[in-house]
């Protein structure tokens, strides 16, 4: 399940845009080729900073500890001639590989259905302009952005055998998130829930220069609150395998 959901998430996302786009042409085609680029990578972005990332991840994290906790066989497992540390982060970096999937293959699909909109309808000027540069630099920073998540839900669907709990905390963390982020909260770089809104936001109209026909928007990587994310993923991980390990004896 975590698997198809980071393929067909991004797939069904940029599906409806481009169908979007396609129907409403002669709207958009009065727009010059960088905002047409910008409007349609746009609209997919706002929706995975502020929702979609943190629920997708929530899912993910519990959906590959979900076969163990739905057959019991954790005790089984952990009694295999194979290190615990293995289990454990196999686990953990497979969830990981399914993020920078998705995250991947919205990039692709964003720019494969936007060069194919400019075959299909060539006045929207798809063409006038490449943003690969700049989509791989906003999503890899979003991917950054996810580990602080990553990591707390994945000890969370470990630690709790139903997917309400960690759903339930996952979702009101990311609400919380969303918030702190949207108010401008001075301290929400410091939630890790806020790190994928804060990234969507710091792509804000100040940063765009040169006027509408020629924007230039600048990806700062490494902010604070990438350097949060990357400080809680670590701790949280070597933390659940403590944590699972004790578990695990008993």
């Amino acid at each position: 399940m975590g698997f198809w959901s980071a393929v067909l998430l991004p797939l069904l996302i940029c599906l409806l845009l481009f169908i979007g786009f396609f129907s409403h042409s002669e709207k958009i085609a009065k727009l010059p080729g960088p905002m047409v680029w910008l409007q349609f990578a746009g609209a997919i972005l706002a929706v995975m900073g502020s929702l979609l990332l943190p629920m997708l991840i929530i899912f993910i994290a519990y959906s590959v500890n979900n076969i163990e906790h739905k057959s019991e066989t954790w005790k089984s497992l952990f009694s295999l001639p194979i290190a615990k540390w293995s289990i454990y982060s196999a686990k953990y970096f497979y969830a990981l590989f399914l993020v920078l999937l998705c995250l991947t293959l919205f990039v692709l699909f964003t720019i494969g259905f936007g060069n194919f909109l400019s075959v299909l309808k060539p006045e929207l000027k798809f063409n006038e302009y490449h943003i690969e540069k700049l989509l791989t630099q906003i999503y890899f920073k979003l991917f950054l952005a996810s580990l602080g998540i990553l990591s707390i839900q994945f000890l969370l669907s470990l630690l709790f055998r139903d997917f309400l709990k960690p759903m339930g905390i996952g979702f009101v963390a990311t609400i919380a998130g969303i918030i702190m982020a949207n108010l401008g909260w001075g301290y929400a770089y410091l939630f890790p829930y806020a790190h994928a809104m804060l990234t969507v936001k710091s792509l804000k109209p100040s940063n765009i220069a040169n006027g509408p026909a020629v924007p230039q928007i600048t990806v700062e990587l490494f902010t604070k609150d990438i350097f949060v994310s990357l400080a809680v993923a670590v701790a949280v991980f070597i933390l659940g395998y403590f944590i699972v390990l004790k578990k695990s004896v008993k």
